[in-house]
């Protein structure tokens, strides 16, 4: 492979992080300016998707926020440009999942609706797992990546179970478990980037 090529693919450029930090801006900011919005909101027991709904107060600000969480993976994915295909592939898919669930609001749409959240909680929780190359080093590791897979894991299976009411609670914290999975989803892509533009400036550095 030319040397060229190479250092290309080897590059995450600057668009990538700003996409990187839209994801969050997106999905957590969406999450609470439509909260502060709608009257007697309660962020620990009520879903994401009820802020979108077309019965909420303001459904068009999540709308946004989920679109643009959604722009903002698939674009940051493109630009992951040192991670294996596959990975890149996962977080794409979540990213255009994310718009499906933009586009579908749950009282509407509602098992199109949940098919796309599915595919996209799945989709971001796995990612990291595919992101891992035998000698890469910090987020690229085998240990991070697969560790950061298992987190992400770990929140979407407690909010299934709370969804599902199969918890001690009885699902009573389904709004506060959905936040901490999707929150953490939109934000470790934001982590992979930094912390691979850093490695990239020591190795340009004489």
């Amino acid at each position: 492979m030319p040397r060229d090529r190479a250092a290309d693919r080897s590059h995450v450029p600057g668009w990538a992080l700003a996409s990187a930090v839209a994801a969050p801006v997106g999905m957590i900011g969406g999450w609470t300016v439509a909260a502060a919005l709608q009257d007697a909101f309660d962020p620990v027991r009520e879903t994401i998707s009820a802020l979108a709904a077309s019965d909420a107060t303001a459904p068009g600000v999540m709308t946004a926020g989920l679109a643009l969480t959604g722009v903002a993976h698939v674009v940051t994915a493109a630009g992951l440009r040192p991670l294996p295909r596959a990975a890149r592939a996962l977080h794409a898919l979540g990213g255009v999942a994310t718009l499906a669930v933009a586009a579908l609001p749950v009282d509407v749409s509602a098992r199109p609706h949940g098919i796309a959240a599915g595919i996209g909680f799945v989709a971001l929780a796995l990612w990291p797992a595919a992101a891992w190359r035998p000698a890469g080093r910090g987020v690229l590791s085998r240990r991070v990546a697969l560790t950061a897979a298992t987190v992400l894991s770990g929140l979407l299976v407690l909010f299934v179970a709370e969804l599902q009411g199969v918890t001690p609670d009885g699902g009573a914290a389904t709004g506060l478990t959905e936040r901490l999975v999707a929150g953490a989803q939109a934000l470790w892509p934001l982590v992979v980037v930094v912390a691979l533009r850093r490695e990239q400036g020591r190795t340009r550095r004489p």
